[in-house]
């Protein structure tokens, strides 16, 4: 691949094909759709952090009129452990079936512990009412600390600490323990001329999507059920049905809808599999509609943490040793992203000395699920601002130290490989070059820097290109589209076709349609669901060439395709020979051969890793403690940037987030373990009037493995945020905070307190 290429539409900015029916109204989200005799669903939740289920009485919920069907824990079958994949993870089947509805114990305040189908949605919440629940209350933990104390009340008796040798014979809340590292620590630091040790807490925060999870499902009388959702995966919708119902795959399709937003919180299933269940039995369509108390309650937030730093440092700057403590909230079963937050900790950074250690946590909150750059986010909080402690005590520029220590094409990797090209140096590069960085500080007000990586995906993917009778063209995925990847597969077949890109149909198909794909997660679409098209489209391509060769009667060497058209070359009769378009072969089709079109599926390999580099200016109001963010601008490798708009939009929306986690966002429970602040109006996400005209840097460092260069963009922008603000409040301030989120009541008083 040369990064010489001139390409005639990627790296413009069409608008999108989706765009028009989405701004008008028309696009069909997930509680859009129904069905003639429709039952409306409801589930009941748990009000107790930590409770053993003595017994459910649904019937009086059954004699109320409407009410169709009613289930519980002992209505879904009992599966045995297995991990499979779900979004960007694994998870282990048998806690997900028993986090979409309790058994034995309800874990968290808003586990589901019953559900009902009726004629209204009316009549449904009135039936929960009458279900008659028997709770035996048990002590909860609602975080690390808690949970891992010794004596702590524990939440699943059979669970042992993976990752300890020997395994402990006791029952404990500490799922797993990982250690990552190399080189000789104590040397490490025994060279450096400057330490520091710092320790940091994040709360758990929602992705915050705008649309609640919605689900249709319908079920025949051949067996069959369909359903319709908003999802980030509808493959894995029909894997984690199939396997929590005892059904065959083959027995279930999945149609999804448009997408109201998931930033990785849609890449699992919680309502799905029970309206399945309630349509199998009822013989009806079942909807369910989570409320907006129902998402906070019952569906996948990012974790809270607890992290330790220490870094060593010679005077020039180059790090000696980095070590970290990270403990991560899984919620009430296993699977915190800590993993990955200690793989991404220290992963900007050449550094030999090296010790991560991390442990990952159950604890009496919903299940945790994928936001966004799972793990890393909390993870750059604290190394990002660790190191912005170090720059100053060794007195120099926070982007000079870390281009002293950025990784470059041949580092290797903190976590194992070598990087191939990447762009961590000129994001920095970019950033001390950038006006933000020169602009002079109001009263009250100061800077930051942070730094952020983050791997990508490839993963599995299938796409297909087709050819219509007028030369128009069709590509086929079975990825939702977040963030516009639509128009991004369009252009890139537009690109290889030599079409106008209006002229090409991005569908997002069901899971009966195409081949399978994972999901829309991981910053993989573009990358990887592109790899897929191209080649399709490169397929169809060479047929347009054959076809053309048979039409004139020459070789296929002979032909070339160029700007939508074949052209005779090598030797054939140019003169005599006029060249064929697109349109015209197309017509032609079905006298030399029949439909052209092309499929391709692929493991697709290489994703490069992304870095980005985020500079943050803050005011701070020293009589009520708030926190203004007065300028941004995020600077990040995006490869090549298909469409512009799209990855200026993904830079901004992740700094948006990011800026909300690090100010405002956090779930706040009282002594019970109950959430007090389930909905936006008490769960303060940043809006428009929060946050200034976020700038952006696209910076192109071509990505080898991709035949555009591209290297997902979805994921990174979250990572600096927090410490990029963290650094910032503490440039005007003179404090550090090491505690998210910096609420007014927070930094006041930590501000009265100086």
């Amino acid at each position: 691949m040369s990064d010489e290429r001139k390409y005639r539409w990627v790296g413009t900015r069409p608008i999108r094909h989706d765009g028009v029916d989405k701004v008008t109204g028309r696009a069909n989200f997930g509680a859009d759709f129904s069905l003639p005799g429709m039952l409306h669903g409801k589930v009941l939740r748990s009000p107790h952090a930590h409770a053993r289920i003595v017994s459910i009485d649904v019937a009086p919920a059954l004699a109320l009129e409407g009410v169709k069907v009613a289930i519980t824990g002992a209505d879904m079958p009992d599966i045995a452990s297995e991990m499979g994949t779900a979004g960007e993870g694994q998870v282990d089947y048998a806690e997900v079936s028993r986090n979409v509805m309790a058994r034995e114990k309800a874990l968290y305040d808003g586990h589901p512990v019953a559900a009902v189908a009726a004629t209204t949605s009316e009549i449904a919440e009135e039936a929960l009412s009458r279900i008659v629940v028997e709770y035996e209350v048990l002590p909860h933990v609602l975080t690390v600390d808690e949970a891992m104390a010794p004596g702590a009340p524990i939440l699943h008796d059979h669970l042992r600490t993976a990752g300890l040798d020997p395994v402990p014979d006791e029952p404990t809340n500490v799922a797993q323990r990982i250690e990552i590292g190399r080189g000789d620590l104590a040397a490490g630091f025994a060279e450096a001329d400057e330490i520091v040790e710092h320790e940091f807490t994040t709360q758990m925060v929602h992705q915050g999507y705008i649309e609640p999870h919605a689900v249709v499902a319908r079920s025949g009388e051949d067996d069959q059920s369909v359903v319709w959702c908003c999802t980030q995966g509808p493959f894995t919708v029909r894997a984690m049905c199939a396997k929590l119902l005892g059904l065959d795959v083959s027995k279930i399709k999945v149609i999804p809808s448009e997408i109201g937003g998931g930033f990785g919180g849609k890449t699992t299933v919680y309502v799905e599999p029970l309206a399945v269940l309630l349509s199998r039995k009822a013989g009806r369509p079942v909807k369910i509609v989570m409320s907006r108390q129902e998402v906070f309650r019952g569906s996948g937030p990012a974790s809270g943490t607890r992290i330790r730093v220490k870094l060593g440092a010679k005077a020039d700057g180059r790090l000696t040793a980095a070590e970290a403590w990270l403990a991560y909230e899984a919620g009430a079963f296993k699977g915190s992203p800590v993993v990955a937050g200690a793989m991404c900790m220290f992963a900007p950074y050449a550094v030999e000395n090296v010790k991560i250690e991390g442990y990952d946590v159950v604890v009496n909150k919903p299940k945790v699920n994928a936001y966004r750059a799972p793990g890393a986010p909390p993870a750059a909080f604290a190394a990002e601002s660790a190191l912005d402690e170090l720059a100053r005590k060794l007195g120099m520029d926070p982007v000079e130290l870390r281009l002293v220590n950025a990784v470059k094409e041949g580092s290797q990797a903190i976590y194992g490989p070598k990087f191939r090209a990447i762009g961590m140096v000129e994001t920095l590069q970019a950033a001390r070059e950038h006006p933000h960085l020169k602009a002079k500080l109001g009263p009250n007000q100061g800077r930051g820097i942070a730094t952020g990586f983050w791997f990508n995906a490839g993963m599995q993917s299938s796409a297909s290109v087709s050819l219509n009778e007028d030369g128009t063209a069709t590509v086929v995925s079975g990825c939702p589209d977040i963030g516009g990847s639509r128009t991004s597969l369009a252009l890139m077949a537009a690109e290889e076709l030599g079409i106008d890109v209006q002229k090409v149909r991005p569908v997002v198909a069901d899971t009966e349609t195409i081949g399978y794909n994972d999901a829309t997660g991981g910053s993989r679409v573009t990358f990887a669901t592109g790899m897929a098209v191209i080649e399709s489209a490169r397929d169809v391509v060479r047929q347009l060439r054959e076809r053309a060769a048979s039409i004139w009667g020459v070789e296929l060497e002979q032909v070339e395709w160029n700007d939508g058209q074949a052209l005779p070359i090598n030797g054939a009769d140019e003169g005599e020979l006029e060249p064929l378009s697109i349109g015209t072969l197309a017509r032609r089709a079905a006298r030399t051969g029949g439909p052209i079109s092309a499929s391709t599926s692929l493991t697709a390999r290489g994703a490069g890793p992304s870095f980005a580099t985020h500079i943050c200016d803050v005011e701070v109001d020293p009589e009520t403690g708030v926190v203004q963010v007065v300028r941004y601008t995020a600077i990040q490798d995006a490869g090549k940037a298909v469409h512009p708009g799209y990855v200026e939009g993904q830079y901004q929306g992740g700094a948006a987030q990011g800026i909300g986690w690090a100010l405002n966002e956090e779930y706040v429970y009282d002594e019970k373990g109950v959430l007090q602040n389930p909905g936006f109006l008490d769960y303060r996400m940043p809006v428009a009037s929060d946050l200034p005209m976020i700038d952006t840097v696209i910076v192109e460092v071509p990505n080898p493995t991709h035949p555009y260069g591209v290297r997902g963009v979805g994921e990174t922008p979250i990572i600096p945020p927090l410490a990029a603000v963290a650094n910032a409040v503490r440039d005007a301030t003179g404090v550090r905070f090491g505690d998210l989120p910096m609420s007014p009541p927070t930094v006041l008083a930590r501000l009265d307190a100086r």
